[in-house]
């Protein structure tokens, strides 16, 4: 294996090794590459003098060997492509820093290595950075765990399943929009990056910031543990502006959330979310964007289908969601269709709801949720719930924990209870056939 090394910032903490020939029992560096990317696949990058023949032919490795994989570690400074024909490997934490763009070829398939804490192995885009990752339904761009034996031109591998979390970490993508912070900060540390590392900075003042593209993208079996109770979502979407393309993702066996979006502005499409360990979609710190045409596929270690908590400081915003579909899990012990906390404020218009059990509901948790519900700040239209076996109206699937709401008796207003296959809202699944979670027929 050839090692691909981002270097020039937070060597200690981000693990940087050296430029090596190959995977035999040495392993003796080359040398140090300290200014720049060394990479068989590339010509013409500067990386620092000490490795002299960076620009030797494309395709080969000092040897004359060609790649098989490459090693993807550290703080990328430099304009950058990943091509689809190889194995890409993350080996720590891999940042795409302050004005680097990291292009992503369609079909390229990405492995995290295995590790928890500081070992991590996860992709970051920092703010200032971007990531020009468009794939085809044809080609999808592939996250995975290096243990998933995924070949180069696949779309899925033969040895791991949905059931399969936790492996490597997940994608991180920072910006400078607003999103509202305790003591109305401008910037905070984001979930799941240790709050010493400067890279894990999100926020400021840029609604319209653009962070790139991340279009067609599967993110499978990662949700690495950072630290107890602290694992990283599949996508986090940290003040991420509308500047930003957010469209075709699909995350499977996350440990942790789906796809998570601190404050931020950004528009989201096209979404799957499959058999995750915990919430499907989480919306924190006044996000304000919206999110179209999404489907949660809830299995048997997921919790909530929705977590929609409110702002942490004066900032305020307002989320919309539109033509979703809730696929619960009968059997599963815990978790809820969805659940509003802290004041939360949005939208929700054409959504579907099935598979749930009885003890599975949609709740107002807390007094200042169930004022901002009676304010007119949480408001839910048109909803076809297939109610659970023992449920006779949707009254009982709407509860507010305060009981100081009408949200229950109004439910009859803004949702229906129908047969299954009935259905005249949700999500338009056709959308998502080149995705795993259809491959594996979840809907």
């Amino acid at each position: 294996m050839k090692k691909l090394i981002i270097a020039g910032f937070a060597i200690a903490a981000l693990g940087l090794t050296s430029c090596s020939d190959d995977d035999d029992a040495t392993n003796e560096p080359i040398a140090s590459c300290t200014d720049g990317i060394r990479n068989g696949n590339e010509t013409g990058v500067d990386c620092g003098g000490p490795c002299a023949d960076c620009d030797e032919d494309p395709g080969e490795t000092p040897g004359g060997e060609t790649p098989q994989d490459e090693d993807l570690s550290g703080l990328l400074t430099e304009d950058f492509t990943l091509t689809n024909d190889l194995i890409w490997e993350i080996n720590g934490k891999f940042v795409v820093g302050n004005g680097a763009t990291l292009t992503i070829e369609p079909g390229t398939i990405i492995k995290g290595r295995e590790g928890t804490g500081s070992l991590a192995s996860a992709l970051i885009v920092a703010r200032g950075g971007k990531i020009m990752a468009e794939g085809t339904a044809e080609e999808p761009i592939i996250f995975t765990s290096i243990n998933d034996n995924i070949e180069v031109g696949q779309k899925q591998g033969s040895n791991l399943d949905e059931n399969d979390r936790g492996l490597w970490g997940g994608v991180l993508i920072l910006g400078n929009a607003p999103s509202s912070f305790e003591g109305d900060s401008e910037e905070s540390q984001i979930e799941g990056i240790p709050a010493d590392d400067d890279y894990g900075r999100y926020g400021g003042d840029v609604a319209d910031d653009n962070s790139g593209v991340f279009k067609y993208v599967s993110i499978r079996h990662g949700g690495a543990l950072i630290g107890s109770g602290n694992e990283i979502n599949g996508l986090t979407l940290g003040g991420v502006g509308s500047g930003t393309v957010i469209d075709h993702i699909e995350v499977v066996g996350n440990v942790d959330d789906g796809v998570e979006w601190f404050g931020g502005t950004v528009n989201s499409s096209n979404i799957v979310v499959f058999a995750g360990g915990d919430d499907g979609l989480d919306i924190d710190q006044a996000y304000s964007g919206t999110i179209s045409n999404a489907v949660v596929i809830q299995g048997a270690e997921s919790d909530h289908g929705l977590e929609i908590d409110g702002p942490e400081g004066t900032l305020e915003g307002s989320f919309t969601i539109e033509d979703l579909t809730l696929i619960g899990y009968a059997d599963s012990p815990s978790g809820e269709m969805a659940s509003f906390r802290d004041g939360a404020t949005g939208s929700l218009n054409n959504v579907l709801a099935m598979g749930f059990n009885s003890t599975q509901d949609v709740d107002l948790d807390g007094q200042n949720t169930a004022d901002s519900y009676a304010d007119g700040n949480i408001i839910l239209s048109n909803w076809e719930i297939v109610l659970p076996e023992g449920v006779e109206s949707v009254s009982s699937i709407f509860v507010d924990t305060t009981e100081s709401t009408d949200f229950s008796s109004d439910a009859t207003e803004f949702a229906t209870a129908i047969d299954r296959d009935q259905e005249t809202v949700g999500a338009d699944l056709s959308v998502f056939e080149w995705t795993y979670a259809s491959f594996k027929g979840a809907f």
